[in-house]
């Protein structure tokens, strides 16, 4: 009556041995798909190989955001993802607050977030210098934004697009 039937005892401790191994894989998965870095490059390059002035914006779900001249890095919870801009030059933008060395023209910032070049710089010649000197700055990760501005301006005969 109280006899042990021994290959249930091995049945159960097989069960609790794969039951324990699923969790742990399922544990191990990311809590959210990587950042979508194609999905920004794709907006940024559609602003910025256009012939004619042109705004965008792309969400992000990204804790970190890194622009260089030709790609884009974005860095979260699911992982980091890099893509690659087709786009001839981008002006990166580093937002107030987004990095503590934040080295961006004000002026920049402005002029992406709307305000008409002529009415921030002098000429065109130092609307072109500061985009110059944004765009030679070395390329760190930031703070990512809610949501990516791609702004393609023209003054003059300088064509600037600023993303940020």
């Amino acid at each position: 009556m109280f006899e042990t039937n021994l290959d249930a005892t091995y049945a159960w401790l097989g069960l609790a041995v794969v039951s324990v191994a699923t969790a742990g894989v399922a544990a191990s998965f990311p809590a959210s798909p990587p950042p979508d870095a194609d999905g920004v490059a794709r907006t940024v390059d559609s602003v910025a190989d256009g012939e004619y002035p042109a705004t965008a914006e792309h969400g992000i779900a990204a804790d970190r955001l890194r622009l260089t001249d030709g790609s884009v890095s974005l860095d979260g919870d699911g992982g980091t993802a890099h893509a690659a801009l087709t786009a001839p030059q981008i002006t990166p933008v580093v937002r107030p607050g987004a990095a503590p060395n934040a080295t961006t023209d004000a002026r920049l910032r402005r002029v992406l977030d709307g305000v008409p070049p002529d009415a921030t710089f002098d000429d065109p010649a130092s609307f072109a210098a500061a985009a110059e000197r944004a765009r030679a700055a070395d390329a760190e990760w930031v703070r990512a934004p809610d949501r990516l501005t791609v702004r393609r301006v023209h003054y003059g005969d300088v064509r600037v697009t600023l993303v940020g």
